[in-house]
Order: structure tokens, then C-alpha cells, then sequence
């Protein structure tokens, strides 16, 4: 038997998406929007040096055909990406309806989301009486603070000297399908906040809202306020069995990074290690060496999409890539023969983009252990079938293997 990893670039998306004109930012379609090379078009034009100089240094990624992946999916020719590629690369195309983290990671797992997710209206008051009524009795208040679209950093300047004084729950949404609730983790309580999304989880479930998340931080009005990594996402169960699934159903193990197991709602996971970027890099580079044959390892790298794309800083993000990129020696150089190695992304989050919101966009498939080759356009859920078929397990999902 041979491992699989399966790592997700959350919003590392390469432009192209033949729907784009049908998803907005600000109300201006996402046709055109490209992270991955504009983010190289900033850094080459020296738009992009603060704490970073030149142009993009992805090595590693471009060795195994990132360059190669963006001109396939928008005919842009990235600053910077021109290596000749020595991995197995192709874009993919998702077909879910929503550019948010379930679908994509859902897609990728084999099962395309079959439904429409419910979005809250972008107006004040976002929630009907009836949710908010639901927070209320869970956290014990008569009112929330919030209830509105923003960006979950500039709710805390704007409420979160409000929430230490009155103690009432800060409740806000975006154009995801999502509930989020941010608290002060000592003033309020991180298990309280946990527990007030787990509660009301199940009415949001209902309604098709993918996703309840436990927002908490600390800090105060004078020296600022700054979101902690205890974020849980509650999240709605995939309607069919997943990549992840398929796994532990056959007895193997199922190691997850970063958030899959909330994004899974924990469902075929054998254990799932937390924590910031950097956490999550050595959790990683530790599984690379400790991983048992037959596994699968899932990971999910946030900070690209939570700390850079939505705040629209172009030069954070560059720094982010190239830091990730660097680390990867290490992680190669755990890997064993016959290791299959996937890095991908589950949506776009273009920094120069307008909004704050992910953008549409096709995502690179870039693989280490099966060769040099050119896998083309492919599907979001070949991912999981060409997994599955490197682990000898049968595919059940959507999706035709590359392999």
C-alpha cells in the first residue's frame, strides 16, 4: 500500500472559471479575477515589497507546474512561474454552486453540493427574529450586537469595546452561507461560545446554512482586539459519503490538518490536529514521517484566504506563499516511494480584487509521485477519485481519476 496527502492552498485560486460572470464582489462580476497571477503581476511590478522584495518565489509549487496550471486555466502567463514543470499538473473547475469553503472542499472530497445554500440578505437587521431569538436563549442575553454583513476584523473595532461592556454576543454573516459569532474568550467564554454554536447549529442546518463559526478573541479598546486560532466551524454534513469516509470505512486511518474536520462536521476523521499556519506546516512535516501506509492525510492551510485575501493585502499574501513554499523541502523530504502528494485550493480570494469576498476561480491540482504529465482541465472531484484510486479503494463520488 502506498499514503496520500491532500493539501488544500485555501483560496490559491488561478483564475479562469467559465462562470465567473455569474459571481459578484461589490456587485462587479468576478470575470477575470486571478490570485495566483496577479498577485505575481504585483510582486514583479514592486507593488507588492513590504516585507518582501521582487518577484514571486514559488520554487517548489512551480517545479511541479503552477506557472503551467495558471496559463491553463486563464492564459495568463505569470511573472516569476515559468519553470518547466517536473510534477503532474492541471487546473480544475468546480461545478458546486457557491465559491465558498464547504463546496469547494466538499467537491474535492467527491460530492459536488447538490442544493443552494440559503445566504443571509445583505440589510439590517441580516437574521430573522427567530435566530436571533435562538443566540439569545443559547447565550443567556436579551439582545446581539452586529447582525449584519462585515468583515469579521472591522466588527471588532467597531463592537468590540461594546461587547466587553454589555456582554452580548457579536453576530455577523458575509456573502458565504454563514453564521458567525465573535466573543471575547475570557470576558465571555470560549466553551459559552462553543457551546452558543452548537446550539443553535442544528435550526441553521435546517435552512440550509452551511456553516455556524465560534469567531473568539482577545485583547481590549486600548491596545485592540485580535482574533485568537480556537476558531470552530459547525458545520452541515455532506449529503453523501465523502473521500474521507471512504477512507475510514475501509479501515484506514484518516489524518486531517487545519479546519477539515469542522468542514466535515468530523465525519471520517481518525484524528485532526489545530492551530495557526505555522502549527499546521510542522503537524504536517510530522505526519510526512509518521503517516501508515494506506492513509490519508487532509490538511487545509487558512491563513492565505482569512489574514491576506479577504483583507485584500497583496503583499501578505505573497509573503505567505513564498513561506509556505519554503517549507516544503522539509515535507519532501519526508515522503516515501509510491507517496501520492496533491496540492490544490478550494476557491479564489484574489487580494487585488474589489470586496472582501472569495472570487470565482478554477484551482491548480499539482501533483508529486505520478510522474511528469499534463492532466488538462479536470473536475474538482477527480481529486477524490484519483485519491481513492491511489489507495485501491473504489470511488463512489462524482468524479473520473487522473491517474
Amino acid at each position: 500500500m502506498t499514503r496520500a496527502f491532500l493539501i488544500v492552498m485555501d483560496s490559491v485560486g488561478i483564475g479562469g472559471a467559465p462562470d465567473a460572470d455569474a459571481f459578484f464582489n461589490d456587485g462587479t462580476p468576478d470575470t477575470g479575477s486571478n490570485t495566483v497571477g496577479h498577485i505575481a503581476e504585483a510582486c514583479a511590478a514592486g507593488l507588492a515589497d513590504e516585507g518582501r522584495a521582487g518577484a514571486l518565489q514559488l520554487p517548489n509549487l512551480d517545479r511541479l507546474g503552477l506557472g503551467m496550471a495558471v496559463k491553463l486555466a486563464s492564459d495568463m502567463v505569470a511573472p516569476g512561474l515559468g519553470a518547466d514543470p517536473a510534477g503532474a499538473w492541471g487546473a480544475a473547475t468546480e461545478v458546486s454552486r457557491g465559491k465558498d469553503t464547504p463546496s469547494g472542499h466538499w467537491e474535492l472530497a467527491g460530492v459536488p453540493v447538490p442544493f443552494d445554500w440559503t445566504y443571509f440578505p445583505d440589510e439590517e437587521p441580516a437574521f430573522p427574529p427567530e435566530i436571533t431569538q435562538a443566540i439569545c436563549d443559547a447565550a443567556g442575553v436579551d439582545a446581539i450586537l452586529g447582525d449584519k454583513h462585515a468583515s469579521g476584523t472591522v466588527i471588532l473595532e467597531e463592537l468590540g469595546a461594546e461587547h466587553l461592556r454589555t456582554g452580548l454576543p457579536i453576530c455577523y454573516t458575509s456573502a458565504d452561507s454563514v453564521l458567525q459569532i465573535a466573543a471575547h474568550e475570557e470576558v465571555f467564554g470560549l466553551q459559552r461560545l462553543y457551546d452558543v454554536c452548537e446550539a443553535i447549529a442544528p435550526m441553521l442546518h435546517e435552512r440550509r446554512v452551511g456553516r455556524v463559526i465560534a469567531r473568539p478573541f482577545l485583547g481590549d479598546a486600548d491596545s485592540g482586539f485580535e482574533r485568537t486560532v480556537n476558531r470552530r466551524d459547525f458545520a452541515l454534513a455532506a449529503p453523501e459519503p465523502t473521500l474521507l469516509d471512504w477512507v475510514v470505512e475501509a479501515g484506514r486511518p484518516m489524518h486531517a490538518v487545519g479546519k477539515i474536520g469542522d468542514i466535515f462536521a468530523h465525519r471520517g476523521v481518525t484524528d485532526n490536529a489545530k492551530g495557526a499556519d505555522e502549527d499546521l506546516m510542522e503537524a504536517l512535516i510530522a505526519l510526512g514521517g509518521t503517516a501508515e501506509e494506506g492513509s490519508l492525510t487532509f490538511a487545509n492551510f487558512v491563513e492565505f484566504d482569512s489574514k491576506y485575501g479577504h483583507r485584500r493585502n497583496v503583499a501578505g499574501y505573497a509573503r505567505h506563499l513564498e513561506w509556505f513554499d519554503a517549507q516544503l523541502g522539509r515535507f519532501f523530504a519526508t515522503m516515501r516511494e509510491g507517496d501520492l502528494v496533491i496540492f490544490t485550493a478550494d476557491h479564489g480570494n484574489d487580494p487585488t480584487w474589489v470586496g472582501t469576498d472569495h472570487t470565482r476561480e478554477r484551482v491548480p491540482v499539482l501533483c508529486q509521485g505520478i510522474g511528469m504529465r499534463k492532466l488538462g482541465l479536470i473536475a474538482f472531484a477527480d481529486v477524490a477519485a484519483s485519491v481513492a484510486e491511489h489507495l485501491g479503494l473504489t470511488p463512489r463520488g462524482a468524479g473520473r481519476s487522473f491517474l
